[in-house]
């Protein structure tokens, strides 16, 4: 056994203490390189590669033997956890739904296109029109012109339970009508 592994093996070669100052210069030395890299691998995300690098000097920070023989941080280490570190949070993220956490989700909601909108209406118009007059008259008053149970009992001059069960019956039957005409619900 020679002199360098004897001593390694009692103790007495040890690599330099991890302080503060140390872990200074390695942010100093190898943060911009590291940060750019991780940029990269972010697709710009700035704020992830931040997140990515300090990760990376923390792990640096709690494993001494990364340090060359100088006391300083080797690169190609940090580089290989940094990678390692963007890979696995990569990955994690596929693994997730996306979520939207924009508060203007309503300005972003694609516009139906008029033609189209006209012709739903036109094709529920005809198929409320096809519905027997006791029916559609429940419907217009209910639905069109917004009235209660019992203002549409009162302009329709039957009582209130006749107008649920109207409504009920008026709905399958536009419904039925509806499917009839191939219209999507």
């Amino acid at each position: 056994m020679d002199q360098a592994t004897a001593q390694a093996a009692s103790g007495e070669l040890s690599q330099p203490p991890a302080d503060d100052e140390a872990l200074r210069v390695a942010y100093r030395t190898h943060g911009p390189i590291l940060l750019n890299y991780l940029s990269r691998m972010t697709m710009g995300n700035r704020a992830l590669a931040e997140d990515i690098l300090q990760e990376t000097l923390v792990r640096a920070w709690n494993h001494p033997q990364a340090r060359t023989a100088d006391g300083q941080w080797s690169r190609g280490w940090l580089l290989t956890v940094a990678r390692r570190i963007a890979i696995d949070h990569m990955r994690s993220v596929q693994g997730r739904s996306t979520e939207v956490l924009d508060e203007r989700v309503a300005e972003r909601q694609v516009a139906d296109d008029d033609f189209d909108r006209l012709l739903n209406a036109r094709t529920v118009r005809e198929a409320v029109a096809s519905l027997p007059e006791r029916l559609r008259g429940t419907l217009v008053e209910i639905y069109f012109r917004e009235s209660s149970v019992a203002e549409a009992a009162r302009n329709l001059s039957v009582p209130e339970g006749t107008v649920k069960s109207r409504t009920f019956y008026a709905l399958r039957a536009l419904h039925e009508e509806l499917v009839k005409r191939d219209f999507t619900l």
